[in-house]
């Protein structure tokens, strides 16, 4: 039997009551059993990762004062944001850090207080002008006061991001945490056989468009993201460097506490954790096959990051089964690997974008158009409806 759907038809399904969703973990367990079986079976994979995303951000809109303003430099807790976009809206990034609190407060700081309901200060200065008369601004604000605000992530879910290791004689602080002289430690920060652009490794599925789970709510692929390069080295179809990413979009004013959540490296600065969770349409038996990859078959390369990063050798290919485990041989030695990402937070995610998906509460969206580097004959439309 050759399996053949849509998303029309993988919709009605949803929206019936009747579509059969597993998680990508599932999926992979299906696979080693019967993969022909798990193709024809399964309508549905969800996958998920929650990990430090440092190109991220929220849009704000302030609110016009009276008399108005035109809002030049703007502070957040005393954190910078970006004002250079009209009155009074403005983009607090991620890892911007506080002028007061230095690397223990930033942006992502700010994001989380606001999802969680915690008053922020906003300070405000301008010039004055005859439209915009008022030279400044200062009071407490909640993410209820805020006639809008969404997150926009310039590059999130790096499809395969490298491990890292340091040959120096030297501790080295990164934004891959510590890493310790010798090469006696490894960091890796991708969620292997959940993480949802290695499960859709030619962008079959996603791409710009597609409906995602981020933040604990509804979000979308706004565009690939940045530093996008599909055409890094792959082995059987699949990458082993950093290869795709996803700009993301969603309304910070629909999301949970919990699902985005700062955190500050020792003596690099502050990152933003994300919670993101994909769909992936089993359209065909090429779409299963690949979601069913297990760890064993997935792999990344570990960098040297004691060397810069022009010329950084790969120390060695490594699977996600043998990182996961908690040791990789580096020379002949095996060394502790730790994440920085966390995969029981992925698989809770998944988990439940897998239960939105089985009640109905969660529809698919084809891309309205591809991710650059995607393989052709991914998404198929029938009809109208949430498909096309």
């Amino acid at each position: 039997m050759v399996v053949q759907r849509t998303y029309d038809e993988i919709n009605a399904k949803i929206r019936a009551g009747n579509v059969v969703v597993v998680t990508a973990e599932e999926m992979v367990a299906m696979g080693m059993r019967d993969m022909a079986a798990a193709a024809r079976e399964v309508d549905v994979v969800t996958t998920a990762t929650f990990g430090p995303m440092c190109s991220s951000g929220a849009f704000l809109n302030l609110g016009h004062t009276e008399p108005p303003m035109r809002m030049t430099r703007i502070w957040l807790n005393d954190v910078p944001a970006y004002a250079g976009v009209a009155a009074v809206d403005c983009y607090v990034g991620a890892t911007e850090a506080s002028e007061t609190e230095g690397l223990r407060y930033g942006g992502a700081h700010v994001i989380e207080d606001l999802i969680a309901g915690r008053e922020v200060r906003l300070r405000a200065a301008s010039p004055g002008t005859d439209c915009y008369p008022r030279k400044h601004f200062e009071r407490t604000i909640t993410l209820g006061d805020l006639r809008d605000a969404f997150l926009f992530n310039p590059r999130n879910c790096c499809q395969n991001y490298s491990a890292a290791a340091n040959s120096t004689d030297s501790t080295l602080h990164t934004y891959m945490g510590t890493l310790l002289p010798r090469l006696a430690n490894v960091s890796y920060t991708t969620s292997g056989q959940l993480s949802p652009m290695l499960k859709d490794p030619t962008y079959r599925t996603i791409g710009i468009g597609s409906r995602v789970y981020l933040g604990g709510t509804e979000g979308y692929v706004a565009w690939e993201g940045t530093q996008h390069f599909p055409e890094q080295e792959r082995s059987s179809g699949v990458p082993v460097a950093g290869a795709g990413t996803l700009a993301l979009i969603g309304d910070m004013k629909r999301m949970k506490p919990g699902y985005l959540r700062a955190a500050s490296f020792h003596r690099y600065g502050v990152t933003l954790y994300v919670a993101a969770g994909v769909a992936i349409p089993v359209l065909d038996e090429e779409v299963a096959r690949a979601a069913a990859r297990p760890d064993s078959e997935l792999y990344t390369a570990i960098y040297d990051y004691g060397v810069p990063s022009g010329s950084r050798p790969a120390l060695r290919r490594v699977s996600y089964a043998e990182l996961r485990s908690g040791r990789v041989d580096l020379n002949g030695v095996s060394v502790p690997a730790s994440p920085l990402s966390s995969y029981r937070a992925a698989r809770r995610i998944a988990g439940e974008l897998k239960e939105l998906v089985a009640t109905g509460m969660f529809t698919l969206t084809a891309p309205v158009r591809p991710l650059r580097g995607a393989a052709p004959g991914g998404t198929r439309v029938t009809a109208c409806g949430e498909g096309r």
